[in-house]
């Protein structure tokens, strides 16, 4: 069975069916109880599950981590919401020196079943701390798992494959493409967690990214298709571990890869893989791997998020630097 949902409405549909099948899980989060959240994800869930279940916590995000913390010790599986993206620092000391290493301090005897649903990501007008990109902290912390759905399809697949880890995942969904509508097969085998997927095929640059910058990068290849130049694109899907058979099948093939992302460049995930690919496919290379990512500086003020945010102007640039080596 298929149906067509935006996305927040297939985490929403995914959620619920998490809920359904174990009676251990429970949605915890600032307003998420009969607001439904501030986007709207958990709407419905409490009416349908009561207040056991899905359940409001006080504005306290180190506090919302530690009871998740003691409740996967209890045999849960908490699925915690942080607001917004810039809100998760309070936290940040719960999740990365308790949360990451509870399972190696018991050498593996605990098990952390705790998923950190983040909405993140700028291009909706908000103000500071409402428009960021962290994922890097937390793909750079050992022990825990980070993803980043682009579609309904995969939010729907993905947050249920998220509740059932045994692992703490930190789950980052692209608020500017919450409204976007797709398809959502319901019946379908979903695609392993930590895999990441070609997306668009072409045999002269391959385009990496994941989240919202997906659906930047497609307009990008659409473009480039107009000009002449065949673009394959990548969706990362999974951070921490990336997936980089694909990555490295698609620029054996190309020979020219180009890394986009809405986080700062230095010291990033886009960073990260361009260093692998060039370990792992130098021979392969036509160019130098490039990146394409917001400026090295706190996401500005709304009226300038567009000259902040790489466009599909900004990644048609960098292939057409790729393709002049």
């Amino acid at each position: 069975m298929t149906g067509e949902l935006p996305l927040a409405k297939a985490l929403n549909a995914g959620l619920r069916k998490a809920l359904s099948d174990d009676p251990k899980v429970l949605l915890m989060g600032e307003d998420i109880g009969p607001l439904g959240g501030v986007f709207r994800v958990t709407e419905g869930l409490q009416a349908e599950f009561g207040e056991r279940r899905v359940f409001d916590t006080p504005l306290a995000e180190s506090g919302i981590i530690g009871t998740a913390i003691g409740l996967a010790f209890r045999g849960y599986r908490p699925v915690c919401e942080i607001q917004f993206d810039g809100f998760i620092f309070p936290g940040f000391d719960q999740i990365t020196s308790q949360l990451a290493k509870m399972t190696s301090r018991h050498e593996g005897r605990v098990r952390m079943p705790v998923v950190i649903r983040v909405p993140y990501g700028g291009h909706i007008g908000a103000v500071e701390h409402h428009q960021e990109s962290p994922e890097a902290y937390f793909a750079h912390t050992p022990g825990l798992r980070v993803v980043s759905p682009s579609t309904p399809n995969d939010a729907y697949w993905m947050i249920q494959e998220a509740i059932a880890s045994n692992d703490p995942v930190m789950f980052f969904e692209p608020k500017s493409r919450y409204w976007n509508k797709g398809p959502v097969d319901f019946g379908a085998s979903p695609s392993p967690l930590h895999s990441s997927r070609v997306v668009r095929t072409g045999t002269e640059v391959t385009l990496v990214g994941h989240g919202a910058m997906v659906t930047v990068l497609m307009q990008a290849a659409e473009l480039a298709q107009h000009e002449g130049t065949s673009v394959e694109v990548i969706d990362l899907r999974s951070l921490s571990p990336i997936d980089y058979a694909p990555i490295i099948a698609s620029v054996q093939k190309t020979g020219r890869l180009v890394v986009a992302s809405e986080a700062p460049g230095s010291v990033s995930i886009s960073a990260e893989i361009a260093a692998t690919v060039t370990e792992s496919a130098f021979y392969s290379l036509e160019a130098p791997v490039l990146r394409v990512s917001s400026f090295d500086t706190p996401f500005p003020p709304a009226k300038l998020e567009t000259v902040y945010l790489p466009d599909a102007d900004r990644i048609l640039e960098a292939v057409d630097r790729a393709l002049a080596y």
